[in-house]
C-alpha cells in the first residue's frame, strides 16, 4: 500500500487535475491554473527530494499534468504512470532538464516543458557575486568577524585581488555568459577573453562601444578577445566563469590538467552544471594553491560535496541559488504552470522560448501558448503564430 503524501488543494472541483511536487513561489501560477478549471494539488511533504514512489502516489489514477523539480528522477517509470493516468504534460521548474528522460516522455506522448528566458540576469548576477566574494575573501572575513577574532586593523588582513583592469574569462558566451561578462566589464572595467563555438557578436560590439566611451572620457579602454581554445582562456584570465551546457564533451571540462594551466591566484566560478568540474581534482588544487579561489553554486553530486571541499577556506560555496531572486523564481513557476496548462488546453508552442515577457506581465492575460516544450518537434506539436 502506497504511503500517503500530504497535499494542499486549490479549486477542488476543477475539471483538470494538475500536481505540483513542491510549493512554488508566488500565487499567480496557481491562479492561472484555477482560472482555467484546473484542480491544483501541491505536495507539502516535509522532504527536500521526493522519491519516484512518492511521485507515483501523487500521480494516482487520474492526472492531467505535473509540475516537477530538477532534483527528481523523471524517467520511464514516472512517464509511463503519468500517461496511464491520462496525463499529457510535465514541466520542470527549471531551464535545465538533465533529470528528465525526454525520449521516455516522447514515447508516452508526454510534452516536457522547461523555463528558459527568465534566469539570465539573475544567474549572471550570482556569478558576479561569487566572483567578487572570492576575489575579496568576503566569506572568510565574515567568519573571522563572527568568531570574535578581529582585534584591530592589520596591513595583511584578508588581502584579496583587485578586479579593475584584470581579465575576465568566459567559457560559453551564450545569454548568461554574455550577461555576466557585461556586468564584470561595465562594473569593474575588466578586459574580456571568451571561448565559444559561436561568435558572440553582440557582446563584442558592447565591449568595443564601452571601450570607446571610456577612452573618450580619458580612461583606459577595455578590450575583448575571442580565444581559439578553452586553454587560451585558462592561461590568460584572472577570473574565469563557466557557462557551458552539460554533455559528454563538457563533463569534467575543468580537471587536473586544465586547473594546472590556470594562474596560481586565479578565481574560478561555476553557476552552470556541477559535473562540468572534476570536484576531486578541484579540492586537491585548492589544497596545493591557497591563493587560488573558487565560487561554486552547483556540485558534481548534489546535494553532496566531494570530501574536503567544505573545509577549504579558499572556496565560496552556496546551495544552487543562481535563480533565487523573487522575480525569477515566481516567473519560473508561472512558465512551468503555463507549459502544463497549454498542453492540456491544446495550445500551440510559443515561437521563441527565450522571449517570455508576455507570459510574465501580471496586468494582462498570458498568450494562449506553451512557453517552452523541449520535445515539441518529435511530438508534432504546432508552433504558435502569435
Amino acid at each position: 500500500m502506497a504511503t500517503p503524501v500530504s497535499i494542499e488543494v486549490w479549486n477542488p472541483n476543477g475539471k483538470y487535475r494538475v500536481i505540483s511536487t513542491k510549493p512554488m513561489p508566488g500565487t499567480r501560477w496557481i491562479r492561472l491554473l484555477t482560472d482555467q478549471n484546473c484542480r491544483v494539488e501541491i505536495c507539502t511533504q516535509k522532504k527536500t527530494i521526493l522519491s519516484v514512489e512518492e511521485i507515483l502516489t501523487l500521480i494516482g489514477d487520474k492526472c492531467d499534468g505535473v509540475i516537477g523539480q530538477l532534483t527528481e528522477d523523471w524517467g520511464e517509470v514516472l512517464f509511463s504512470a503519468l500517461s496511464k493516468a491520462g496525463g499529457k504534460a510535465f514541466s520542470n521548474m527549471a531551464v535545465g532538464y538533465n533529470n528528465v528522460d525526454v525520449n521516455a516522455a516522447t514515447k508516452y506522448g508526454v510534452a516536457v516543458g522547461n523555463t528558459p528566458g527568465v534566469l539570465t540576469e539573475t544567474t549572471a548576477e550570482l556569478a558576479a557575486s561569487l566572483s567578487l566574494a572570492a576575489s575579496r575573501r568576503i566569506v572568510e572575513a565574515d567568519e573571522f568577524m563572527r568568531a570574535g577574532l578581529y582585534d584591530g586593523w592589520l596591513p595583511h588582513l584578508f588581502v584579496g585581488n583587485l578586479l579593475k583592469g584584470q581579465t575576465v574569462g568566459v567559457i560559453g558566451a551564450g545569454r548568461i555568459g554574455s550577461a555576466y561578462a557585461r556586468m564584470m566589464i561595465e562594473g569593474f572595467k575588466m578586459n574580456l577573453i571568451y571561448f565559444d563555438l559561436y561568435q558572440a557578436t553582440r557582446l563584442e560590439k558592447f565591449v568595443t562601444a564601452y571601450g570607446q566611451f571610456l577612452k573618450s572620457n580619458g580612461e583606459q579602454p577595455v578590450t575583448w578577445k575571442r580565444a581559439s581554445s578553452m586553454e587560451e582562456v585558462l592561461r590568460e584570465a584572472d577570473v574565469i566563469s563557466l557557462h557551458p551546457i552539460l554533455d559528454k564533451t563538457t563533463y569534467h571540462l575543468i580537471n587536473k590538467d586544465s586547473l594546472a594551466i590556470m594562474k596560481k591566484e586565479a578565481i574560478l566560478v561555476n553557476c552552470s552544471r556541477g559535473p562540468v568540474v572534476d570536484e576531486v581534482a578541484l579540492v586537491e588544487h585548492l589544497k596545493e594553491n591557497p591563493m587560488f579561489r573558487v565560487g561554486l553554486d552547483v556540485f558534481e553530486d548534489e546535494p553532496f560535496m566531494k570530501p574536503g571541499l567544505r573545509d577549504m577556506k579558499n572556496a565560496v560555496v552556496v546551495p544552487h541559488i543562481a535563480s533565487a531572486s523573487k522575480w525569477t523564481r515566481e516567473g519560473m513557476a508561472t512558465l512551468a504552470a503555463l507549459n502544463v496548462l497549454g498542453k492540456i488546453k491544446g495550445y500551440p508552442i510559443w515561437s521563441n522560448p527565450n522571449q517570455v515577457e508576455p507570459f510574465l506581465d501580471e496586468n494582462s492575460p498570458p498568450p494562449a501558448a506553451c512557453p517552452s516544450i523541449v520535445n515539441a518537434k518529435p511530438l508534432g506539436l504546432t508552433a504558435s503564430k502569435l
